[in-house]
């Protein structure tokens, strides 16, 4: 049985439960501690012992003990493969690669001004003051990377010839987008399109849903727009 250590606001634990999913997996859920004071606390000791980043997500496959999202997911699809989350060809799994690393390193970068607004806010209204302008800033990046997103799926149904890592990868931090009250998808058609149906695949529901049932228990709530 596979083991996979997430947490009910963990960006890239979410991303490793659904492609668990669309492989069709079975696997057993250890769901660590969090709250918006203190984050992922107390740190869960098994995480700790196995991870030296002592974060999630961590899987555990028949004693080979893996963490980092996509190190995670790529070895998925070598351990069993079928329902591949990876391309066939090279230029195309290169291609999944980037979009995948575009979602986990570039895009995440601008939404991490954007995490303040689920917790409590400061005392000191200097410090709110600076979060609300560095999260205004950041809010513009944002609406540009849905420009080139928009640019890159060019009208296609995924970013890749068929459903993959990308596609689960872009999905979680535009949701994660959504969530933290960031610009919306409109003037991208294809964008809005894609995330539309995503959103209705049962293994991308079932994890989004959860999203905003935590959210309901754990987060100060945030204004869509």
């Amino acid at each position: 049985m596979i083991t996979l250590y997430s947490g009910p606001l963990s960006l890239f634990a979410r991303k490793v439960e659904i492609a668990l999913h669309e492989k069709g997996l079975p696997f057993e859920r250890v769901m660590v501690p969090f709250n918006q004071t203190t984050g992922y606390d107390p740190k869960h000791p098994e995480v700790l012992a196995l991870n030296p980043k002592g974060q999630v997500p961590v899987l555990s496959d028949a004693g080979l003990v893996i963490y980092d999202s996509t190190v995670i997911i790529e070895y998925l699809d070598e351990a069993y493969p079928e329902s591949p989350l990876y391309p066939g060809s090279p230029a195309e799994r290169a291609r999944c690669r980037l979009d995948e690393l575009f979602a986990d390193e570039i895009l995440l970068q601008a939404l991490r001004p954007l995490m303040h607004r689920t917790g409590p806010r400061p005392a000191d209204p200097a410090r709110r003051a600076a979060q609300d302008a560095d999260a205004l800033i950041a809010e513009e990046t944002l609406a540009g990377h849905h420009a080139r997103l928009e640019e890159r799926l060019a009208g296609r149904a995924f970013f890749g010839p068929r459903l993959c890592a990308a596609d689960i990868a872009l999905f979680m931090g535009l949701l994660f987008g959504r969530r933290l009250g960031g610009p919306s998808f409109a003037g991208h058609p294809g964008l809005s399109g894609w995330f539309s149906r995503l959103r209705e695949r049962p293994a991308f529901a079932q994890v989004a849903d959860e999203i905003v049932e935590a959210d309901r228990r754990l987060s100060v709530p945030v204004a869509m727009r």
